[in-house]
């Protein structure tokens, strides 16, 4: 077990080192929060801080004719993944499989981020952001691991993301989280 954490540690510093990488040669600027691992949105609140910025959570999600999407939002939406499908256009929604998403992003359950759109090189994952990242000062994600926490603007994550082949769409989650809310009123 520690050789297999001891390749994900080095696989992660080389994924991160090639992330940086590009986001130096796109001039963008980024600024590095190292901290423990993370696996959900409860403990990054816990272990992060008052570290400046809006934290996204993300979802990987494939459709059952086999579509594939990452979906990066504000960290406490709460939508319906129904609404959500109608919202993008796809069907029949699930939660990608950890082989799926290792797969197709490159990445392990609990570092899903917008990022790894860097490791989709054949364009197989459709992208969605949330519209209000855009309107944030700061954007944190993942960058490709789950040990770390990387932060830069809104409108240079839009600029990596065109970089990498994979400009996103911009969905109202406001609308999707008003849908939710109404759903839950009328039970």
């Amino acid at each position: 077990m520690n050789a297999e954490r001891d390749d994900e540690t080095c696989e992660d510093a080389a994924a991160q080192e090639a992330l940086y990488a590009h986001l130096d040669r796109l001039e963008i600027a980024w600024r590095h929060h190292a901290h423990a691992s993370v696996h959900t949105v409860e403990e990054s609140r816990a272990l992060r801080g008052d570290l400046p910025g809006l934290h996204v959570k993300n979802m990987f999600l494939k459709e059952k004719k086999g579509g594939l999407w990452l979906v990066t939002c504000r960290e406490d939406r709460r939508i319906r993944i129904r609404d959500l499908e109608r919202a993008i256009g796809a069907r029949n929604t699930s939660f990608g499989k950890p082989d799926l998403l290792h797969d197709a992003l490159g990445v392990r359950p609990g570092a899903v981020t917008p990022f790894a759109a860097l490791n989709d090189t054949t364009g197989r994952v459709s992208v969605v952001l949330d519209a209000a990242l855009l309107g944030a000062d700061l954007v944190n994600a993942h960058p490709l691991h789950n040990a770390a926490t990387t932060a830069l603007a809104p409108a240079d994550l839009v600029r990596f993301l065109h970089s990498t082949g994979h400009p996103p769409r911009v969905e109202d989650f406001d609308v999707l989280e008003a849908r939710a809310r109404d759903s839950e009123a009328v039970r």
